[in-house]
């Protein structure tokens, strides 16, 4: 399988200090927001020594424990997966069904993990890192990023709920309204683009059975700028160093 050349994360001098949540970042142990509430409930030290002090800095060279558990800092990987169908957006699953984890084995010896998830029927773009801090922005309700769907529906979809769901919709968990949606093919009307931001659980499904509709095939084309372009099925590439400048720049919408 042919992949592009694997980018590189370059981290700063190993001797220049940097604050502390953004070590605990870099390792991939949790975002900067939830490292600052680590270290204020005392459970990070360094050195040996407790710091609840936010803004602490720390080398490279220092040893930093998390429940006193050795952290170090790891390279970056960001790899992504067209995502097949019939297999969990989760790193294991105890009832031991296929995981997109299966997909990436050998993408890297670090351990990288999905960014948000896609049901198990849902294919396209999902995005696997070991960047707690990108992570965290990518799926914070705050920083919600755009996404786009091609949805396959079990029967022609009228234009009158194609402009419902732009209008929006009312679920059980609030109304929600896409920001854009077309019919996806100029012969068959079952199929039809979403471009939607939320980020709720099963959210393009449920639209489209709120509305009398069955979704038979899902799948997502586009994710804060990334798309599977090129990727068959199943098949995964590293991303470009343009790609992830983009996405901790926010870029991307």
């Amino acid at each position: 399988m042919k992949k592009q050349i694997e980018y590189k994360d370059i981290l700063t001098d190993p001797n220049e200090p940097i604050r502390l949540n953004k070590f605990l970042a870099n390792a991939g142990v949790c975002s900067r927001r939830e490292a600052d509430e680590f270290i204020t409930a005392g459970v990070v030290s360094v050195n040996g020594e407790v710091v609840t002090e936010l803004g602490t800095k720390v080398k490279r060279t220092d040893e930093v424990k998390f429940h006193d558990q050795p952290v170090n800092i790891e390279r970056k990987v960001y790899v992504l997966l067209n995502k097949p169908k019939d297999c969990v957006t989760t790193s294991d699953d105890p009832q031991e069904r296929k995981t997109v984890m299966d997909f990436v084995k050998g993408a890297c010896k670090e351990r990288i993990y999905p960014v948000g998830r896609l049901d198990r029927n849902t294919t396209g773009v999902l995005l696997l890192t070991n960047d707690g801090d990108l992570a965290s922005k990518l799926t914070h309700p705050k920083f919600l990023k755009k996404k786009i769907y091609h949805v396959y529906c079990d029967k022609n979809v009228t234009k009158a709920d194609l402009d419902q769901i732009v209008q929006g919709i009312t679920l059980d968990d609030g109304e929600i309204h896409a920001d854009a949606v077309s019919y996806a093919s100029d012969t068959d009307k079952s199929q039809v683009g979403i471009e939607i931001h939320s980020g709720k659980n099963r959210i393009v499904r449920r639209i489209f059975e709120s509305l009398g509709y069955r979704v038979i095939k899902l799948d997502r084309v586009y994710f804060a700028g990334l798309t599977k372009k090129g990727l068959r099925r199943g098949d995964w590439r590293y991303l470009t160093e343009m790609e992830v400048n983009m996405l901790r720049m926010g870029s991307f919408e």
